[in-house]
């Protein structure tokens, strides 16, 4: 009974140079991050689905906003992102690579993979910097109501078009007040290209355009076309032309979905672009020969685990906030 006693006293860990779990220090401290910025992340994602449940019948449809591709003109819902999603994922993958010729002291590959890898993350990075700025520029231009709602324009098949395939400016307005020819400290955002006034009148003109809103039929997942009439009524209440999407407004639907979008791809983007930075780092000191001479790749490991739940955030960010 005495010994088994000393046997398990020895074999309790007793701190000092000790490794609990087999983990050095710089690992444990890793996985602790890991963990309180996916808390961080939960929460995140927890608020987009409450806002959404709470607005179902008006949160824009990611289909119809996420439709663009880089220098080719059309329409091709969530190809972009599912593009951007494969590159992110591959880059996991050559981060493995990294991590497993790194136990096998294998300094070459470990180069190459790392190098991979950051290739990965700066086109993901690339890629969502170019989706903001197509978000954020628009695409069809909408009418927003004095209650904050949005009124887009579709034709005799339902689907939507551009302002400017059917108004025409008077430039009539007022020009953009700047610094240089007003009140030299302040300003504002630049004017919409068209009226409200001119879109109505173009409307009245055009026997083929419907007014779309932003509320969705359940039953066919699709948004409510009104009559030429019913579209009329709408317009005499419209309070400014909107194109793209900010932080005030958002020619897609919703405000909120801007702001999660903004927010939550944001911090993402953030977390990828910090750990470029930190592979960039590690990839340096892997060329130079830093932990050949320590006989241990141990910190590629751990900005691989960074890397890993960095991947890991996005694959549930594109499913709750682009699928689902």
């Amino acid at each position: 009974m005495e010994a088994n006693v000393a046997t398990t006293k020895e074999q309790t860990w007793g701190g000092g140079d000790s490794k609990p779990l087999g983990s050095s220090y710089g690992k444990m401290m890793i996985w602790f991050f890991i963990v309180s910025d996916a808390l961080t992340f939960s929460g995140f994602i927890i608020a987009y689905g409450a806002m959404r449940f709470k607005f179902l019948e008006t949160w824009p449809i990611a289909d119809e906003v996420f439709t663009h591709i880089p220098f080719v003109h059309g329409n091709y819902p969530m190809y972009y992102v599912a593009f951007m999603t494969f590159v992110l994922i591959f880059s996991s993958v050559t981060m493995v690579l990294a991590v497993d010729a790194g136990h096998r002291m294998q300094k070459n590959k470990v180069a190459w993979y790392m190098l991979a890898t950051i290739i990965g993350g700066i086109v993901f990075v690339g890629s969502q910097a170019w989706e903001w700025k197509t978000f954020i520029n628009g695409s069809y231009g909408a009418v927003q109501m004095h209650d904050g709602k949005i009124l887009q324009f579709v034709d005799d098949t339902g689907h939507q078009i551009t302002l400017e395939s059917f108004v025409t400016a008077h430039h009539g307005e007022r020009t953009q007040h700047e610094s240089t020819n007003g009140l030299w400290f302040t300003s504002e955002a630049a004017l919409p290209e068209f009226t409200v006034a001119e879109v109505t009148e173009a409307f009245k003109a055009n026997s083929a355009i419907r007014v779309r809103t932003e509320k969705i039929d359940m039953t066919t997942k699709s948004k409510e076309i009104l009559s030429r009439e019913a579209s009329l009524n709408y317009l005499a209440e419209g309070k400014a032309v909107i194109k793209g999407a900010d932080l005030k407004s958002n020619e897609y639907g919703k405000t909120l979905f801007a702001d999660f979008f903004f927010f939550i791809t944001g911090f993402h983007g953030f977390h990828v672009l910090s750990g470029i930075a930190f592979n960039i780092i590690i990839f340096f000191n892997v060329i130079i020969g830093t932990y050949e001479k320590r006989k241990s790749y141990e910190m590629v490991e751990k900005v691989g685990l960074y890397w890993h739940f960095v991947d890991l955030v996005w694959v549930f960010v594109f499913t709750f906030f682009y699928l689902v």
